[in-house]
């Protein structure tokens, strides 16, 4: 059997196996590859979002990133070493003196303790574990109040969000659930995209740190377009293609050791 006469189950298996290995895919290629029209593609991948499978951007799709299926301690759990050494290149990101808000996420409770004990920083945070980790590291900490979402692991609600409005921090170390070039940073639910996104629309300067998994994946929510990030520190062996395409839209994009 031939690449065009594949069944439409077939087909979107192809379409998966794509995503998984590129992170992306282009409906046109699609079409042309597999000999069907640009509607069909553009039909399995209506199809396909609507199960959860992907997330549909103009022109095609984009892999969906799986970390949502993790509660916060078991994302603490995973990637040790590599969210230590994004960690450790983001806190020589941080000048002496600065006012950072510090977002729930794994990759962050790394960088809390990766900043160096008694600085001179005042670091606001809506995650008790990395107030914790400040405090034990003799660091000026502000925690923000409300209840705390236990897959998020931080206070996202309107609590949080009143008390967030007392701060202009210099820095915001955004918690990143997805980063694309088309869908921007992304969050998995409704209320953290929302509360991520107002501390953006405070803070001067947006860091993020981004493990390998969420390079070219899209989350359900948009938080903020990449035009508002301003750097991005990445794994060593991140992919040099999507590596290139933070750094074409304007991030400043550094691998860590």
């Amino acid at each position: 059997m031939s690449i065009q006469d594949l069944l439409l189950g077939e087909r979107q298996d192809l379409i998966r196996t794509r995503l998984d290995l590129s992170g992306r895919v282009i409906a046109a290629e699609l079409a042309q590859e597999l000999g069907v029209s640009e509607d069909t593609i553009r039909r399995d991948l209506r199809e396909m979002a609507a199960s959860g499978l992907c997330r549909r951007v103009y022109g095609g799709a984009l892999r969906v990133s799986h970390a949502a299926a993790r509660t916060m301690n078991e994302r603490m759990a995973v990637g040790g070493e590599r969210k230590a050494a994004l960690a450790r290149a983001a806190a020589a990101l941080i000048p002496a003196g600065a006012t950072v808000f510090l977002d729930a996420g794994s990759t962050n409770l790394a960088l809390a303790r990766a900043l160096p004990a008694g600085s001179d920083l005042t670091v606001i945070t809506n995650a008790p574990a990395i107030a914790a980790a400040l405090l034990e590291r003799d660091i000026t900490t502000i925690q923000l109040g409300g209840l705390i979402d236990p897959d998020v692991g931080g206070a996202i609600g309107a609590k949080a969000m009143r008390d967030a409005e007392a701060f202009r921090p210099d820095i915001l170390v955004l918690g990143v659930c997805g980063i694309d070039v088309e869908a921007g940073v992304t969050a998995y639910t409704f209320e953290d995209a929302e509360f991520k996104r107002f501390l953006a629309s405070r803070t001067k300067t947006v860091l993020v740190a981004i493990t390998n998994d969420k390079l070219s994946t899209a989350a359900p929510y948009s938080v903020v377009p990449l035009s508002r990030v301003a750097r991005a520190v990445i794994e060593a062996d991140a992919d040099e293609t999507e590596a290139a395409a933070l750094t074409a839209a304007g991030i400043e994009t550094l691998r860590a050791g």
